[in-house]
């Protein structure tokens, strides 16, 4: 595994401002990606110095370079939702078949007055047009990823429900689990997939991107929180396996992270100490090559390349046992 050697590849200075409140970003982070006509489409998570967020689309290319497309991605259909909507963010991109769906968080007042997150969906029409399929307003719910398949006409999606209360802050979740719907609106809550560890690197946990498919099951890259340290919460990657035939059994999971902040980009920004895997990107000649999009400290973008050999080895991985 290599970090990009051009590392953060995105910073709040490299978006255009397509509005005049883009001008001095404070932050882009926590892109979706998916390969898309020979480049890695990129949906970034931008936010201005009012702290209000935009969905930037762009292309990273294979020679490392990147290209803006002429304006911010814009989602027909979020005005007519019955929720008092504040931010649109943290988009996953996936793939089936020929259309590419964003699945994305939505922060609301709800009609009771409390604040939540929801879970929307969208199909691209182009990088900068999208189409609102629903949102799910049934429950708190971060994190959504959509697998890249349909099983006997349903969709699945993997989701971190928001069941826990911060002090002083949001709902959080320390669980993942999965869903599934027929139309990508109305999404059944299924089994917990897998819990946080306590005293460990993952105490909250969050699907990453979207998974892929391997010979030994379905890979996915997730998220962990270590709360245990006095200073700060530090947010690493990890992986696990899922059956390929019914993904909500956990075949194998790594007893440690696989990204950790190291870097001066990773541990210094707006929320220190983090690298949050959003976006994946596979190349159509070699599969086996993998690149991980992620947020670095909540202000820029990392991308760390490695193979799925290189993933699924990280499964296998022991920990060390002591006192167990």
């Amino acid at each position: 595994m290599m970090r990009d050697r051009a590392n953060p590849i995105i910073t709040a200075d490299d978006v255009p401002a397509f509005h005049p409140a883009m001008r001095d970003l404070t932050s882009v982070f926590n892109p979706g990606a998916v390969r898309h006509d020979g480049y890695d489409l990129l949906v970034l998570r931008a936010q201005t110095r009012g702290r209000e967020t935009v969905l930037v689309p762009a292309a990273a290319h294979d020679d490392g370079s990147v290209d803006f497309f002429e304006g911010i991605a814009s989602i027909d259909g979020l005005d007519g939702y019955h929720e008092k909507i504040h931010h649109v963010y943290d988009p996953r991109l996936t793939r089936i078949d020929d259309v590419v769906y964003m699945v994305f968080a939505v922060d609301v007042t709800s009609e009771d007055g409390s604040g939540a997150c929801r879970l929307g969906v969208a199909r691209m029409r182009s990088p900068t047009a999208w189409e609102l399929l629903g949102i799910d307003g049934s429950r708190d719910s971060r994190n959504g990823v959509l697998f890249p398949m349909q099983q006997e006409d349903k969709y699945f999606r993997l989701e971190r429900p928001n069941t826990t209360p911060l002090s002083g802050g949001p709902m959080t979740g320390s669980e993942i689990r999965i869903a599934h719907s027929t139309d990508l609106v109305s999404w059944a809550l299924g089994d917990v997939l897998m819990t946080g560890r306590k005293h460990y690197w993952d105490e909250l946990i969050g699907p990453g991107p979207p998974p892929i498919l391997t010979e030994r099951g379905w890979l996915l890259v997730y998220h962990g929180v270590a709360t245990h340290f006095a200073s700060s919460n530090i947010y690493q990657a990890g992986v696990c396996l899922l059956d390929k035939d019914d993904p909500s059994i956990l075949l194998s999971r790594g007893a440690m992270n696989f990204l950790e902040p190291r870097e001066p980009y990773e541990l210094v920004g707006q929320v220190p100490n983090v690298v949050f895997p959003s976006g994946l990107a596979q190349d159509e000649n070699d599969e086996r090559s993998v690149r991980i999009y992620y947020g670095c400290a909540d202000t820029s973008v990392g991308r760390l390349h490695t193979t799925v050999d290189e993933l699924i080895s990280c499964c296998d991985e022991p920990g060390i046992s002591i006192g167990r």
